[in-house]
């Protein structure tokens, strides 16, 4: 397991898309140019995890250039949706609090399970924006992976096999809901491929081609939107035409905290980026180093901080044009020490769930020789499984996440955002860069890229031991624990009236990606990148 150290890094979570990202910066582009080609790739060789028809959130860093902005590109859902449309439908919702599980699975997987796209636009903005290539350049090791083939990895093979997982749907059966899912995704026995075997996708390479010569708008309102909105009336979906015609990305300021006295920014809700802002805020209020890395004081105290955001962010957090999100109340000093002050008295909160997230997401962080920094998570949520015929490319399925019952923060509503856990966030000192992080991991992504920000800052570990230990998570009433977390601390938990759940994976919530500075700031700037060993990701220097 290596950290690369050099003047520039690329780390997310396929090799191939590093190499991309690497490549164009070799190429003379900038970190916003090696972040979209990366991302782009990413969106062939991992098609489950992200892709065009996907969604997320991206932060960027551009001293040179006076620029320090967001970009949300959640999915929004149709004009057509009714807050009422799926209440006599609620079966339960799962433990973690990633989605709702509805009789029949509409929300799940199918026509009626897809928001309006959102990654297509912020690629296509952020690149032509702020990156240096020509946009066709950027798109096209994309195309070249799609038309040549990849190598199945063990985290896409695992991903088709899984089973089902929290009441939701059976992958296998996403992969051959359309005819094209079938053709592209099984041999012609009906088996799935195997890892190392050759996966090739011509239909994505044509549309990244058109793509690459009409940029987003021929996704948007050119000849790709007419044969998605075709495909969408003739199949009973909500997305419409005008939908993908009226789709805007939301550009603006991270969301800023302090921690330490280092500052930290992050993304706006309803990105996940105020979980971590929240979290550190009462965090600050202990002395986690004395307490010991992974203790049963430390996790305790950070479990039951964890347990506090998460029941404050189902209540209050949600999609800032429809929820008035109080995040001054929420990440107020004085708020911080009240929550510190229950968790230190022994009061335990309470994550209410009804009886009854997967990591389908992805990220991509890269600084490069002039310190441009930028850093992004994009998914397909659950994926719908659609796949329009002869377009390649798969659907989000985001409004599985969305609150079937109304009156809610997260309920349901024309033209809304649901919350996410995505937060791509960056660390500053004394006004320089410090520490570039992102993960992906469903409804843990929040709660991964905390534990490795207090285990950089707090216990200052480099980036990939802040990386590699091991992780807990609590966003339910329940500590669930990575298995290398040892039984001499889960013993004590349980005895003290804790429900412990060991997974049995070694690396568990979230897979984070990250880019830390080495040296003092005095030195020539050198950035050592690191990715999650619980995937197939890498990072590379140059």
């Amino acid at each position: 397991m290596s950290s690369p150290t050099g003047s520039a890094v690329v780390s997310a979570a396929q090799p191939e898309a590093v190499e991309a990202g690497v490549n164009a910066l070799k190429a003379g582009g900038n970190a916003v140019d090696a972040a979209i080609a990366c991302a782009l790739v990413a969106g062939v060789v991992d098609p489950q995890m992200c892709g065009i028809a996907g969604f997320g959130n991206a932060q960027l860093y551009l001293p040179g250039e006076g620029v320090h902005t967001c970009v949300d590109f959640h999915g929004t859902s149709p004009a057509a949706t009714r807050p009422h449309q799926w209440e006599h439908l609620i079966a339960g919702e799962t433990r973690d609090g990633f989605g709702f599980i509805l009789d029949g699975n509409v929300n799940d997987i199918g026509y009626q399970s897809i928001t309006t796209p959102g990654a297509m636009a912020a690629y296509h903005e952020a690149q032509t924006r702020y990156g240096r290539l020509p946009w066709a350049d950027v798109v096209a090791p994309a195309i070249e992976w799609a038309e040549n083939g990849f190598a199945i990895r063990p985290a896409v093979r695992h991903w088709w096999t899984e089973g089902a997982i929290m009441g939701r749907v059976d992958n296998v059966e996403r992969l051959r809901f359309t005819e094209s899912g079938r053709r592209i995704y099984f041999r012609e026995d009906g088996s799935l491929p195997d890892i190392g075997d050759t996966l090739r996708n011509p239909d994505l390479a044509r549309t990244l081609r058109r793509i690459a010569e009409g940029g987003a708008a021929e996704f948007y309102t050119g000849s790709i939107a007419a044969e998605i909105a075709a495909d969408m009336n003739a199949n009973g979906a909500n997305l419409s035409a005008d939908d993908l015609a009226n789709y805007r990305t939301v550009w603006g300021e991270p969301l800023r905290t302090t921690y330490r006295g280092l500052n930290i920014a992050t993304n706006q809700p309803p990105g996940g980026g105020v979980i971590v802002a929240y979290l550190m805020n009462v965090l600050q209020q202990f002395d986690l180093a004395a307490l010991g890395h992974n203790t049963v004081d430390y996790i305790r105290v950070v479990t039951e901080a964890m347990k506090w955001a998460t029941a404050d962010k189902d209540a209050h957090v949600g999609d800032p044009e429809f929820v008035d999100v109080p995040l001054d109340q929420l990440l107020s000093e004085e708020y911080g020490i009240e929550i510190a002050q229950r968790i230190r008295s022994g009061e335990r909160a309470h994550v209410a769930r009804m009886a009854g997230e997967p990591p389908d997401t992805t990220h991509v962080c890269v600084v490069d020789e002039e310190g441009n920094a930028f850093t992004m998570t994009h998914s397909l949520g659950m994926p719908s499984g659609v796949i329009t015929d002869g377009l390649g490319f798969m659907f989000n399925g985001c409004m599985g996440v969305f609150d079937p019952r109304p009156g809610r923060a997260g309920s349901l509503a024309p033209g809304k955002r649901r919350f996410s856990s995505l937060c791509p966030t960056m660390v500053f000192r004394d006004g320089e860069l410090e520490l570039v992080v992102g993960a992906p991991g469903g409804t843990q992504i929040a709660i991964g890229v905390t534990q490795v920000l207090l285990n950089a800052i707090d216990f200052e570990m480099p980036i990939l031991d802040a990386i590699v230990a091991p992780r807990f998570s609590s966003t339910s009433n329940a500590i669930d624990v990575a298995n290398r977390i040892p039984r001499s601390v889960t013993d004590q938990l349980a005895a003290d009236g804790y429900d412990v759940i060991r997974w049995p994976r070694s690396y568990a919530f979230a897979l984070v990606h990250g880019i830390k500075r080495t040296g003092d700031q005095s030195s020539t700037t050198r950035w050592t990148g690191a990715a999650d060993p619980g995937g197939d990701g890498m990072a590379l220097a140059i």
